[in-house]
């Protein structure tokens, strides 16, 4: 998330830009609703204040969009949606009908080959909406592309043209992402990074759920279910950029490739920045290894009551683990905001995560995978929340955000690229996924003492 540029030290109190800022005045903490304006600020926004306007993202920050947490829920819920209806269901088992007998090779190779576009374009959309200084055209071009990929998504029928499909559409889905994350750090002041952490972490619990409860119900019918995955991200892009207003940032010049790619590399410099970034993509590898091939754990490793389908498992598993994850989004983020405490959120959340992989190791019971679930959602609900609050407090530049916020996304998309290998080999090997799940928890555990090197965020 962060560029080579210095960071902040524990006493600056992070406000992104690598310097200390004032305090946030009280009304300025509630990012939906108006309250008094920063006296050396600007005031809402699109009108001038008495002071020079402040950098983005810093606690002196113009105020946001009214309506701004909303529209974040709503937008990253879409995303959510056809991230976990498409590869978690659709994907899944257009992959096993075209091939039952090495569905789970096939499934780790199309889902690790699309994950490198995921990885590439992240940070290069997001760079290129900081060259812009515009967000909200990244959002609907990306969010309207969806609608035709998905459409050649179901149109075809070979392994091969199913992973060019599916890369093309991780490349639009990723354009739409790197500019939507890029909202919390331009728009939303320091001192409320929780709240709106919160309403993004909201995102994925409910969009799993529709996109769960969508993908079993056009299960048999899954050209028509990758068209209402496209629609839905298609119209929340028009929506949130209909009512999202955004200022113009300064476009910033051109840079040499070279420059670009050492501009990368360079955010891993920082000390903080790096261990957020490892302890990312430690969690992010061991969540992917087993939540990827979940319909198939369902399938051939789980004993599920007799008449009860994986699908329909998969559509009762989702709604159990999205409200777990609501309760703990929410009382992670505002909790972590009230005691100014990080670390310990995200630390002991990972560590929740590890015990939850625990369960369905030990037993292949439909009630461990229960048991699973609600665990699994408290500890990764929690997690997303909070580390998403702490990784936009260790930015070293403000004005890089989108950039910098995709480098931070390779340790979102790059643990995809190798998770699907990883497991599809585990498994083959093992020939079970008991072993998977232990990998995975162990990665967690590791994720949780990534942590705890951050020096400037508590």
């Amino acid at each position: 998330m962060a560029l080579s540029s210095p960071g902040t030290g524990p006493e600056t109190g992070a406000t992104g830009t690598g310097t200390a800022g004032p305090a946030i005045p009280t009304g300025a903490t509630d990012t939906s609703t108006p309250g008094p304006a920063a006296p050396t600020s600007a005031t809402a926004e699109g009108v001038p204040g008495p002071a020079a306007p402040a950098v983005p993202g810093s606690p002196t920050a113009p105020r946001p969009t009214r309506g701004l947490l909303p529209l974040l829920f709503t937008g990253n819920t879409a995303m959510y949606a056809l991230y976990v209806g498409v590869p978690g269901m659709l994907l899944a088992l257009q992959i096993e009908a075209v091939d039952p007998a090495d569905k789970v090779a096939n499934f780790g190779l199309v889902s690790g080959v699309s994950a490198i576009f995921a990885t590439v374009f992240n940070p290069v959309a997001g760079a290129l909406s900081d060259r812009s200084g515009r967000r909200n055209p990244w959002i609907l071009a990306g969010g309207l592309l969806a609608l035709p990929v998905m459409l050649l998504l179901g149109s075809v029928h070979t392994i091969l043209l199913v992973t060019i499909a599916w890369c093309l559409g991780q490349a639009v889905m990723n354009v739409y992402q790197a500019a939507l994350t890029s909202v919390v750090p331009d728009r939303v002041p320091l001192a409320a990074r929780g709240k709106a952490s919160a309403a993004v972490g909201l995102g994925l619990p409910v969009g799993s759920t529709i996109g769960a409860l969508l993908g079993a119900a056009f299960s048999e019918h899954y050209r028509t279910g990758y068209l209402v995955f496209g629609a839905i991200v298609a119209a929340t892009a028009v929506l949130f950029t209909a009512c999202a207003r955004e200022e113009r940032m300064p476009p910033k010049a051109a840079m040499p490739v070279k420059e670009q790619i050492a501009a990368f590399g360079g955010a891993l410099k920082d000390h903080d920045f790096r261990w957020a970034f490892i302890g990312r993509a430690l969690l992010v590898l061991g969540y992917f290894a087993v939540a990827g091939f979940q319909l198939y754990v369902l399938k051939d490793h789980t004993v599920l009551p007799a008449g009860l389908s994986a699908e329909e498992a998969v559509a009762i598993l989702m709604p159990v683990n999205s409200v777990a994850m609501v309760v703990s989004t929410v009382l992670g983020g505002w909790l972590s905001d009230r005691l100014d405490r990080r670390k310990l959120f995200v630390g002991a959340s990972a560590a929740l995560a590890a015990l939850a992989l625990l369960v369905p190791a030990l037993s292949t019971s439909w009630t461990a995978m229960l048991a699973f679930s609600v665990v699994n959602g408290l500890g990764f609900g929690c997690y997303m929340a909070v580390d998403t609050a702490l990784v936009t407090m260790v930015l070293p530049r403000a004005e890089d955000a989108a950039r910098d916020m995709g480098v931070l996304n390779v340790a979102n998309a790059g643990p995809q690229i190798v998770a699907p290998f990883v497991a599809s080999l585990i498994v083959s090997l093992s020939g079970g996924y008991t072993a998977l799940f232990l990998v995975a928890a162990v990665l967690s555990v590791l994720g949780a003492l990534a942590v705890r090197p951050i020096r400037s965020v508590r």
